[in-house]
């Protein structure tokens, strides 16, 4: 080899070195919670002026608003931030006072985390969210997901041919419920390289509802380790504890002693068997009656009404599932009796505690 080649390989692995030395630099987002980044994504919920529980004064100051997409699916609509360090956000709005934004919520019928629906009549939305074939999640938040995916990732390959290789992914309410699905739909499509593999994606969610089931809870947990996101919850708040959720024997890991519990009873004694027969069966069926109706429920008749907006909208198959799991690392904002001294109970008004002012008020009293 000459003097001159080895001359070249050399530079040029200085000189990769040292990109890649000045792009980690030039990355400013670091894993762990920050009380100023979560504000931040506060704020910026907080500016989407048309949804109900949010403050249009209250403005990030380190933030400039980039880019504000058109409304799609059912009322849906996400920001797009930027700050000087380089730092993009991508801000899913959170529910708004249409009836088509709350069917949303509603239809929350559970299906897999990977598969297709057809979302227009020359649309159909392909992900996967998860490796766990037994992972389920909200169809509703799903179809959202799959309104806004497109135009999201347009969005992040413009940013990134500008050099921004940092983005936060956030919302409040139904635009953090919308956010744990489009960070597992970005890290899955990333994994697959489908997305340049040096985007590094940092996401909160905020007075989130659960997103889906306990195995979809295990991937995206999974994904996300080491600090890149976080669940923020107000414990006065009811909203995280929605979807209802209901556990059958089916929602247990394959091997489980439930699964043959009615050969075992085969084998006890006959009064034993009669009698532990009839309340195995009392403990099993109300609760798979109680599925097969929020499948008919907030699944095939919520569906109906979605179509009289969507007309060509198909979705995939229900299942028999209602498991709904809090789902991520949780940053719990406890509220004490001093904040309900700040912020009373009022039967009048039911989201008092999930509007960004109680927020704000328990992320100042948060111990660093």
């Amino acid at each position: 080899m000459t003097f001159t080649k080895i001359l070249t390989i050399a530079l040029t692995a200085g000189l990769m070195l040292f990109a890649a030395e000045l792009k980690s630099q030039e990355q400013n987002l670091k894993p762990g919670f920050d009380k100023a980044e979560y504000k931040d994504m506060l704020l910026m919920a907080a500016c989407s002026v048309d949804t109900p529980w949010v403050n249009s004064k209250l403005v990030p100051q380190k933030f400039r608003l980039l880019y504000r997409s058109a409304v799609t699916g059912l009322d849906n609509r996400w920001d797009l931030w930027v700050n000087e360090g380089n730092v993009a956000v991508i801000s899913i709005r959170g529910t708004t006072g249409t009836s088509e934004s709350w069917l949303e919520n509603f239809y929350a019928a559970m299906v897999p985390a990977n598969g297709s629906m057809k979302l227009s009549a020359n649309r159909t939305f392909d992900y996967k969210l998860a490796d766990n074939p037994k992972a389920a999640v909200h169809v509703g938040w799903l179809m959202a997901t799959g309104f806004l995916a497109e135009d999201v990732i347009s969005k992040i390959d413009s940013c990134y041919r500008r050099g921004i290789w940092d983005f936060i992914i956030t919302g409040h309410s139904q635009g953090g419920g919308i956010s744990f699905l489009m960070t597992a739909y970005l890290l899955n499509l990333q994994k697959d390289g489908k997305l340049p593999e040096d985007i590094r994606f940092k996401t909160y969610c905020s007075a989130a509802p659960k997103p889906g089931n306990l195995y979809f809870a295990y991937d995206y947990e999974n994904m996300t380790s080491g600090g890149w996101a976080f669940n923020v919850v107000n414990t006065a708040d009811w909203v995280p504890e929605t979807p209802l959720s209901i556990q059958t024997i089916d929602d247990f890991n394959t091997l489980n002693p439930f699964v043959n519990a009615k050969r075992t009873l085969k084998k006890q004694s006959f009064p034993t068997r009669i009698a532990m027969s009839y309340a195995y069966g009392r403990l099993d069926r109300p609760t798979r009656r109680a599925v097969k109706n929020y499948r008919k429920y907030l699944g095939t008749v919520a569906g109906k009404y979605v179509g009289k907006s969507l007309p060509d909208y198909q979705a995939p198959e229900y299942l028999y599932a209602n498991h709904y799991v809090r789902t991520g690392t949780t940053i719990v904002l406890y509220a004490d009796k001093m904040y309900y001294e700040n912020y009373p109970d009022n039967p009048e008004n039911v989201f008092v505690h999930h509007l960004a002012g109680p927020y704000l008020y328990l992320l100042r009293m948060l111990k660093e």
